[in-house]
């Protein structure tokens, strides 16, 4: 499970063992300025669309790297036991890789509320 941390005007997402496999990285940083919406998601496994490179187990996870041939770029690592925090990001102020970011962790209402207080 990854785990998600906010220090330093960074969001910093940690993949597990598993999860660097389908998602092609260890960690993830994100800067507190490029986030332009912060939400909860009960369904995280229904956000995810499009192209993939990356691990579907239909009805139960979800990682890696959807939107591969168009729509919004989205890095990706959910699963149907806990909830989601969906970040729409500004890509050119995050780094120019990623639309927006999926991940379930089990603390997204406080997740959502240290987000929230920095986002305009």
């Amino acid at each position: 499970m990854a785990t998600v941390m906010v220090a330093d005007g960074l969001i910093t997402i940690e993949f597990g063992p598993w999860e660097r496999l389908f998602a092609g990285r260890a960690r993830h940083t994100i800067p507190l300025t490029a986030v332009r919406r912060v939400a909860a998601t009960d369904r995280p496994l229904r956000v995810p669309r499009g192209a993939r490179r990356g691990l579907t187990v239909s009805g139960h996870t979800k990682i890696g790297v959807w939107g591969l041939y168009g729509g919004p770029r989205q890095l990706v690592s959910v699963n149907r036991n806990l909830p989601g925090l969906h970040l729409l990001l500004d890509r050119a102020s995050s780094g120019g890789e990623f639309d927006e970011v999926v991940v379930s962790v089990s603390n997204v209402d406080h997740l959502v509320q240290v987000i929230g207080a920095v986002v305009v």
